[in-house]
C-alpha cells in the first residue's frame, strides 16, 4: 500500500462541460461519503475522466455494488463503517489532511492499497479513475500520413486508409492534423454531418476519456473524424497531445492526416505514431521536395516508410524511389479512374471497394494490422 503518486496539482479537466452534449460513461466508480465538500470534489474528477459516479452515502444500498463497481474511491470519514465488507481489488481511500495518523489505519480497514489526498494528487486520481471505466486493451494503431509535396494526394490517401480500416470492423478515428488543409469532413463529404471539431477541445489539458471524446464526434462512413471548422485554428501542443492520447486509448486504428511541418502540435503528433507514410507522386521534382520533408521527420518517427503515386513514368518506378529516399516502399497507388469526379459527388476516397485505392489500403492493413486483432465494437 502506498500513497497515490505526486504531482498533478487542481484539475481543471479537459474542458468537458464546453461539450455540447454529456459524455460521462455509466458503470463509473462507486463514491461512498457522507462528506458533502469532498463528494463534489469526486464528481468533479469523475466528470473530467468522463466517469458517471454511482454514489453511496455510507455503506453501498445497492446489493453487489461493492463488488461489481470498476473502482471504490471511499471517503476517510466512512472508512470505518465499511471495514466489514469483504476486502477487494481497486480501492482508494480518499482524504485531506495529511497529518491525519489515523488516514493509514482506515485504508487497511478497508483493503485500500493507494492514499489519495486533496487536493494535491487530483491529477493521479482522474487518470486512475479515466483507467477504471476504458477497457485495458492494445492501444490503436495509429499511422501518419505525409505528402512529399503539396497536392502529393496525402489527404486523400489518409481518408482511403480510415475507410479501409472501417470497412474491417475496426474502431477508426480519422484525425486531421493539418490546419491550412482544405479539411477533411469536406473531403469526406461531411461538413454539415453533426459533431464536435478542433477547436473545441483547444482548452483541453491532461487526461482526457476516449469513449468521451468519440461520443461527440462526427461520424461519417462508419468511422470517427476530427477534422477543422472553418474559425479559429489555434491548438495549442498540450491539446493536441490529450486528445491524440485518449484517441489511441480506444484501440482499433487512428489514421491522422499529417502537415508538412515540425511545429510543436506537429512535433506532438508525430512523436504518438507508431508508422509514418510518406506519398511521393513519382516525378524527380517531387523526389527531391521529398527528400527534405523525410529528413525533417524522420528523426522523431522511428518507422517511416514511402508510398508512391502513380503512374510511374519510364526508368522510375517505386523501388528506385525508394532507394533515392533511403525508405522502405510500402506500395504504389496507381491513379484511379473518376476519382476527381467522385470527390465531387460526395463519394469518399477509397468508397470503391474494387478500386485501386481500396485495394492498396485493404493490402496495406492486412499487413499492418496485428495478427488475431479484433474488429471493434
Amino acid at each position: 500500500m502506498g500513497r497515490a503518486g505526486e504531482g498533478g496539482g487542481a484539475v481543471t479537466g479537459p474542458k468537458t462541460s464546453d461539450w455540447r452534449r454529456a459524455t460521462a460513461v455509466p458503470g463509473g466508480p462507486l463514491i461512498a461519503t457522507e462528506d458533502e465538500d469532498l463528494l463534489d470534489d469526486l464528481l468533479r474528477l469523475c466528470a473530467a475522466a468522463g466517469a458517471l459516479p454511482e454514489v453511496s452515502h455510507g455503506t453501498p444500498a445497492r446489493r453487489g455494488a461493492w463488488d461489481r463497481a470498476p473502482l471504490v474511491l471511499v471517503g476517510g470519514d466512512c472508512a470505518d463503517r465499511l471495514s466489514g465488507l469483504p476486502h477487494r481489488e481497486d480501492v482508494v481511500l480518499v482524504g485531506r489532511e495529511p497529518a491525519d495518523p489515523d488516514l493509514w489505519r482506515r485504508a487497511v480497514l478497508v483493503g485500500a492499497r493507494n492514499v489519495v489526498l486533496l487536493p494535491d494528487e487530483e491529477g493521479w486520481l482522474v487518470d486512475r479513475i479515466a483507467d477504471s471505466v476504458e477497457a485495458a486493451g492494445r492501444p490503436a494503431l495509429t499511422v501518419g500520413v505525409i505528402g512529399g509535396r503539396g497536392g502529393a494526394g496525402a489527404s486523400t490517401l489518409a481518408c482511403a486508409l480510415a475507410i479501409g480500416a472501417a470497412r474491417t470492423g475496426r474502431r477508426t478515428m480519422l484525425v486531421d492534423a493539418d490546419p491550412f488543409g482544405g479539411g477533411l469532413d469536406v473531403l469526406l463529404g461531411a461538413e454539415r454531418v453533426d459533431g464536435l471539431r478542433w477547436p473545441a477541445f483547444a482548452g483541453s489539458r491532461g487526461r482526457m476519456a476516449g469513449r468521451a471524446l468519440e461520443e461527440v464526434l462526427p461520424e461519417p462512413h462508419g468511422l470517427r473524424l476530427l477534422s477543422w471548422d472553418r474559425g479559429d485554428r489555434e491548438v495549442p501542443p498540450e491539446a493536441v497531445r490529450a486528445v491524440l492520447a485518449a484517441a489511441r486509448r480506444r484501440g482499433g486504428v487512428v489514421v491522422v492526416d499529417l502537415p508538412r511541418g515540425t511545429d510543436g502540435s506537429a512535433v506532438e503528433v508525430l512523436r504518438q505514431l507508431d508508422l509514418g507514410l510518406l506519398v511521393v507522386p513519382s516525378e524527380l521534382r517531387a523526389v527531391g521536395a521529398a527528400h527534405r520533408v523525410a529528413s525533417a521527420i524522420h528523426l522523431m518517427m522511428g518507422d517511416l516508410r514511402l508510398v508512391v503515386r502513380g503512374p510511374c513514368g519510364p526508368g522510375l518506378d517505386g523501388e528506385e524511389i525508394a532507394q533515392l529516399l533511403g525508405l522502405p516502399l510500402a506500395g504504389e497507388v496507381p491513379q484511379e479512374p473518376g476519382l476527381a469526379q467522385a470527390l465531387i459527388a460526395g463519394r469518399p476516397p477509397g468508397g470503391v471497394e474494387q478500386g485501386p485505392l481500396a485495394a492498396f489500403c485493404a493490402e496495406f492493413w492486412a499487413r499492418a494490422l496485428p495478427e488475431g486483432s479484433e474488429a471493434s465494437a
